[in-house]
């Protein structure tokens, strides 16, 4: 008989997380009731958010509870169902878990439409984070061409589809990334106009040089001394688009907010966050638009797949803090 291996978390993180705030466990499958399916899961998507919501406070979701199965965005396989829209074979997106099968009655769940992409891409481009980047930057950068649009955390997964939509409506784009392999690709692979290594004591500098007349539209990935050095460099009524700060997600202080605020005075400029969660009725519009620009080769979606099971969770994990992927990074489940 089949187990459900399930990553469930133990402890609250101080700082970084380690191996010993996961509490893994070989479990009795879940049982189909009535209007109900079973997912095995095949993708497992692996976020910067996903490390916020291990602290108890508030913020846009609840946080994940002690005892319980980690948060996670899943791609997997209907395996059982009792569900008339769900049968036997459908492929699907929903937010699983960190499991081997999940249970569900529907709610929250997508099928996969082969047509616009394969699965794994419901995860990344034509899932949450290609939705960040796209409601991000069109509905509150306002991007018009011309402008001169900085994207920080520019090779990761919502940073590298920024950047590419800047692009299409006609911007000049320039990313921050972490070293120079990373500035390479999104030049050389994704077309970004420049590139700026957040790691170079001169990063201020190379950014103003590169954007001599200011930033008009900036997105924030990464806040912190990067968020300052962008605050310091922008245009006349600029627009601040507030999307993540990895940077200080492991924080074990309180982090002091950005110095160079008084520059949105100066320089007319607005700051705004977003959640995508607030766009959920225009999601199908968007990624059609999203799957035709990939089809067209307009925008390229890189991913970084690591195959494992799901007791890999942790140390797939830690590659988002530490630089080590591209684009999106999925654990690919085997067996």
């Amino acid at each position: 008989m089949d187990m459900n291996t399930t990553v469930r978390l133990a402890r609250r993180p101080v700082g970084s997380p380690v191996p010993e705030d996961w509490a893994i466990a070989e479990e009795p499958m879940p049982v189909v009731g009535e209007g109900q399916f079973l997912v095995r899961t095949t993708y497992i998507s692996l976020d910067p958010a996903m490390r916020g919501w291990l602290d108890d406070r508030p913020s846009y979701l609840p946080p994940v509870g002690l005892g319980e199965v980690m948060r996670a965005g899943t791609v997997g396989e209907v395996v059982q169902s009792r569900h008339p829209k769900f049968p036997i074979g459908t492929i699907v997106q929903s937010t699983g878990g960190v499991q081997s099968f999940a249970l569900s009655d529907g709610r929250g769940v997508t099928r996969v439409d082969p047509a616009l992409g394969a699965p794994s891409t419901y995860l990344g481009v034509l899932g949450i984070t290609g939705l960040t980047a796209y409601f991000g930057l069109l509905e509150h950068g306002r991007p018009r061409p011309g402008d001169t649009v900085v994207v920080s955390g520019a090779a990761g997964a919502v940073g590298t589809i920024v950047g590419q939509l800047a692009r299409i409506n006609g911007c000049r784009t320039i990313g921050i990334a972490g070293g120079p392999e990373k500035c390479r690709m999104v030049v050389d692979e994704l077309g970004f106009d420049a590139a700026i290594d957040y790691r170079d004591p001169a990063m201020r500098k190379e950014l103003r040089a590169a954007a001599p007349d200011g930033i008009d539209v900036y997105f924030d990935n990464v806040g912190g001394e990067v968020l300052n050095a962008a605050l310091a460099s922008l245009a006349m009524h600029a627009r601040v688009v507030i999307c993540g700060a990895i940077s200080q997600y492991n924080a074990d202080a309180v982090v002091p907010g950005p110095s160079n605020y008084l520059s949105l005075l100066v320089r007319r400029a607005t700051m705004s966050g977003f959640l995508v969660f607030d766009y959920e009725r225009e999601y199908a519009t968007a990624r059609r638009r999203l799957a035709g620009w990939v089809a067209q080769g307009r925008i390229t979606a890189p991913e970084t797949i690591v195959e494992g099971q799901v007791s890999d969770f942790h140390d797939v994990f830690m590659r988002l803090f530490s630089g080590d992927n591209v684009g999106k990074l999925l654990l690919s489940i085997q067996g």
